[in-house]
C-alpha cells in the first residue's frame, strides 16, 4: 500500500487461511506462561484429582484450571470475571486452557472450593521442583511478616472491648430488673427463700441460658398473674430487648476467641495497623491477615496466615504447618528481633535447626552507645546489671544488690510455659538514682528467665560468627524484597476471597506464582 512516498504494509481482517497457525506459535519461548506450563504439568496433582467423585457431566480438567489460576495471579488478575475475560480475549489464557472457555462462578468455585485444603500439597510440588533443579537447597531459612487487607468492610467492625463493656453493662441492668421483680413478689421469696439473684442465675452470673430459663419462669407466673402489669412489662423487656441483646455479645465473644476485634464481612479477619499507614495523622486498624513466609533465594519455601498482629506468637504455628519434602527441613532460621523470644528458641533447639533470630537488645549490645547520656540511660536496662551466681544476686547503677524474691510460672499465647525469677532492691527510698532508675513507688524490681538470657548468649555467638554476619547481611534482601514483588510488582495489596481458610488459598496462589514469575526471569 503506497501513499506518496510512504509505503505501508498491507492488511487484510477478514483474510482467509488455509493453515491457521498454532496458538502456540504466537508466544516467545522464554515466556512466564510457557513456564506456567511447564511446573505445572511437572508436578503431582492426586490431592486434587481424588475430590472429583465422577458421574454427571464433564468436568474441567484441574491442571488446567491451576495454570489459567496461577498464570491469571502473575499477571495481576485477582478476580473470577476478568480471569474469564483472559480466556475469551488473552492468546496465552487460551493456549493454557486448550481453548477452553470455563465462566467466572466455575473458576471461582475450583479456587475457593476444589483447592481449599490441598493447594498446600500443590504448594508443595513446586518446592519440590525447585529443589530437583538446584534453585533452592533448603539450607537458610528467612521468616517474616506482612499484613494483608482482607476483603472486609472497614467500618463494620466488632471490637472486644466494646463488647464487654456492653455486655456488662447490659447484665448490671438484667440483675437490676430481676431485683425489682423479686422485691415486689412476695411468692418469689417464699418459693426461693434466701438465695439471691446470682445464685438463682447459676454461679459466675447470668448468661443467656439461664435468662431464657428465668423468662420462661416469669411467663408461667404471669398465666396465674395476667394482672400484674409491672411483671408484665418487666417480662417484655426482658424477652424482646435484654435476652436478644445478650445473645448478640455472647455470640460476638464466641466469634472473637480471644481476639482484639473481627469484621463482620469476615469474621475471621482481626484488625490490625498497616505499614501503609504509618505517617499517617490518624492511622486505623484494618481488617487483615498476619501473612508470614519463609523465603530461599527470594523463592518462597513457606507460608502461613495467622489472625493475630504480633509476629512472636506467630512463628512456631508458621513452622508447624509446613509441609516441607521428605528430609528437606532447613537447617536453621534467621529472622528478625520480633521473633527473638524464648519459646522460638526453645522450638529450634527442640528442631535441631541453628538460631540465627535476633532479639530485642542485640543491637544495643553490638553497637554500644557513644554520647554519655545514651550510656547513662542503657545502664539502667535490667540485662545490663551485672549477675553474681554465687549470691544469687544483681547489682544496680547505684551499686546496691537485687536479693531473689520469688518465682512465677509465665504461659504464652501459645501454650508454652516458663519460669520467671524476681529480684528487688531494698534501698531505693534514698537512693538519688531513682528517678532515672524506675517510676514505680516503690523500690526496683526486675524479672529474669535465665533459660531466655542462655538462649539469648547462643543466639548472639551464632549471629557474631562469620556466617551469622553474612545471613544477617542477607536477611534484609529476602523477605522484604519478596513482599515488595508481591505488593508493588504483581499489585496483590488485598485478599479478594473471604475466610482465613479461603484467604490462605489465595496467598498460596500468589506465592506460587510469585516463584514461577522469578523462575522465568532467569
Amino acid at each position: 500500500m503506497r501513499k506518496g512516498n510512504v509505503t505501508f504494509k498491507a492488511y487484510t481482517m477478514d483474510q482467509l487461511s488455509l493453515l491457521p497457525p498454532k496458538l502456540e506459535e504466537l508466544i516467545p519461548e522464554d515466556h512466564l506462561v510457557r513456564v506456567v506450563n511447564r511446573v505445572v504439568e511437572a508436578i503431582e496433582l492426586e490431592p486434587l484429582l481424588a475430590k472429583y467423585k465422577g458421574g454427571g457431566t464433564s468436568s474441567y480438567h484441574p491442571r488446567m484450571m491451576l495454570k489459567v489460576l496461577v498464570y491469571a495471579y502473575s499477571e495481576k488478575v485477582f478476580t473470577s470475571r476478568r480471569i474469564e475475560k483472559g480466556l475469551r480475549e488473552n492468546v496465552n489464557f487460551m493456549w493454557l486452557a486448550g481453548g477452553n472457555r470455563p465462566d467466572f462462578r466455575t473458576i471461582n468455585r475450583f479456587r475457593g472450593v476444589v483447592m481449599k485444603g490441598e493447594v498446600r500439597e500443590v504448594f508443595t510440588g513446586v518446592l519440590e521442583l525447585l529443589i530437583e533443579e538446584g534453585y533452592v537447597k533448603m539450607e537458610n531459612y528467612f521468616v517474616d511478616g506482612t499484613k494483608i487487607g482482607a476483603d472486609a468492610n472497614l467500618h463494620k467492625v466488632v471490637w472486644a472491648k466494646k463488647t464487654a463493656k456492653y455486655k456488662a453493662r447490659l447484665r448490671e441492668k438484667i440483675e437490676q430488673l430481676l431485683d425489682e421483680i423479686e422485691k415486689v413478689n412476695e411468692q418469689e421469696n417464699e418459693e426461693y427463700g434466701d438465695e439471691d439473684l446470682e445464685e438463682m442465675g447459676g454461679k459466675g452470673g447470668i448468661d443467656a441460658e439461664k435468662l431464657k430459663a428465668k423468662v420462661a419462669e416469669l411467663n408461667e407466673r404471669l398465666r396465674q398473674q395476667p394482672e400484674n402489669k409491672p411483671l408484665k412489662k418487666a417480662v417484655k423487656t426482658l424477652q424482646k430487648d435484654h435476652l436478644p441483646r445478650l445473645e448478640k455479645y455472647e455470640k460476638q465473644e464466641k466469634i472473637l476467641r480471644g481476639r482484639n476485634s473481627y469484621s463482620q464481612t469476615d469474621p475471621e479477619a482481626s484488625c490490625m495497623r498497616m505499614k501503609e499507614d504509618r505517617g499517617a495523622e490518624k492511622p486505623w486498624p484494618h481488617p487483615a491477615y498476619n501473612v508470614q513466609i519463609g523465603t530461599e533465594g527470594q523463592y518462597v519455601v513457606g507460608y502461613s496466615l495467622h489472625q493475630r498482629a504480633g509476629d512472636p506468637a506467630c512463628f512456631i504455628p508458621h513452622m508447624e504447618k509446613q509441609h516441607w519434602p521428605e528430609g528437606q527441613k532447613p537447617k536453621a532460621a534467621s529472622g528478625d528481633a520480633a521473633y527473638g523470644s524464648e519459646e522460638n528458641y526453645a522450638y529450634l533447639e527442640a528442631n535441631r535447626m541453628k538460631n540465627y533470630l535476633k532479639y530485642n537488645s542485640f543491637y544495643q549490645e553490638t553497637h554500644p552507645p557513644r554520647k554519655l547520656e545514651r550510656i547513662q540511660k542503657t545502664s539502667f536496662r535490667s540485662e545490663n546489671f551485672p549477675y553474681d551466681p554465687d549470691q544469687d544476686i544483681f547489682t544496680c547503677p547505684a551499686h546496691h544488690p537485687l536479693t531473689y524474691r520469688e518465682t512465677r510460672p509465665y504461659r504464652t499465647e501459645n501454650g508454652y510455659l516458663s519460669e520467671r525469677r524476681y529480684y528487688e532492691c531494698s534501698e531505693c527510698a534514698a537512693c538519688p538514682l531513682k528517678p532515672q532508675c524506675t517510676r514505680a513507688k516503690g523500690n526496683r524490681r526486675i524479672q529474669v528467665s535465665f533459660k531466655l538470657r542462655e538462649f539469648r548468649r547462643q543466639a548472639k555467638e551464632n549471629l557474631l560468627s562469620e556466617q551469622g554476619i553474612a545471613l544477617r547481611q542477607q536477611r534484609c534482601i529476602e523477605p522484604e524484597t519478596t513482599f515488595g514483588d508481591v505488593k508493588h510488582n504483581m499489585g496483590f495489596r488485598r485478599f479478594h476471597l473471604r475466610g482465613l481458610e479461603k484467604a490462605e488459598t489465595e496467598w498460596a496462589l500468589v506465592c506460587i506464582a510469585h516463584n514461577l514469575r522469578k523462575l522465568a526471569a532467569i
